[in-house]
This record gives C-alpha cells, sequence and structure tokens, in this order.
C-alpha cells in the first residue's frame, strides 16, 4: 500500500516517520555492529567474545586448534590471558600480532586473523 493509498484508506491520519533502532537508542549502534560481525563467526568466536575470558586454555581462542595450542604452550603460551598479553603488548595491531602468531606457532593467515579478530572483539567488549 504507497502512502497516497494509505491516506485515502486512513483520512486524517498522519504519517509519522519511525525513528531508527540507532536514532531511538544511540548506545545499541555499538552492541548491533558487534552482533552483525558475530554472524559471519565461528561458534567458537562467538562462545570466547561472548563472556570474560577466565582462567580458559589458548584453544579455546578462535583460529587455534590442538596443534597450533600445542605449539603456543611449549614456547609459554598457556592460557588465553597470556596471548591476549601478546595482543596488548603489539598495541592490538591485528597486522603485527598476526605476523608473531605465524611465527610462534606456524599459524596460517586465516587462523592467524581469526584468532586476531577474536582477540580484538573480546577488547572491544570488556575492556
Amino acid at each position: 500500500m504507497s502512502l497516497s493509498q494509505r491516506q485515502l484508506a486512513f483520512p486524517g491520519f498522519r504519517i509519522k516517520r519511525l525513528a531508527t533502532v540507532e536514532e531511538k537508542f544511540p548506545r545499541a549502534q555499538k552492541r548491533i555492529q558487534f552482533l552483525l560481525r558475530m554472524s559471519t563467526t565461528s561458534q567458537k568466536h562467538r562462545d570466547f567474545v561472548g563472556e570474560p575470558m577466565g582462567d580458559k586454555s589458548v584453544t579455546s581462542l578462535s583460529g587455534i586448534g590442538e596443534i597450533l595450542g600445542k605449539k603456543l604452550e611449549q614456547q609459554g603460551f598457556d592460557k588465553a590471558y597470556v596471548v591476549l598479553g601478546q595482543f596488548l603488548l603489539l598495541k592490538k595491531d591485528s597486522e603485527m600480532f598476526s605476523e608473531w602468531l605465524k611465527d610462534a606457532s606456524g599459524a596460517n593467515s586465516r587462523q592467524a586473523g581469526s584468532c586476531s579478530q577474536c582477540l580484538r572483539e573480546w577488547c572491544d567488549a570488556f575492556l
């Protein structure tokens, strides 16, 4: 039903513009962007980003499986918070962190990018 048809069907009623979610709830915009990014991520990624880190294993990070996890553990990166520390030492620079992770564990670009994105989104949500 077009606007003119609505005006004919409902004479005397004024059609007003509906506010968007961002206009009505400006603080919700960041959360909406976060949720839209989550729709393209793995369940492992969503689980990690969705709650505090606590004492999680390094293998709970997105992109880090058993083999990469063992390589990182051998170098002293046994917990997710230790890897987060490295991410923060590199000033949250995703490119530098990805290069470090490739060198430290032999991760490929996709795995390193997934882990980097996971840590960045966790920082955005909790720091």
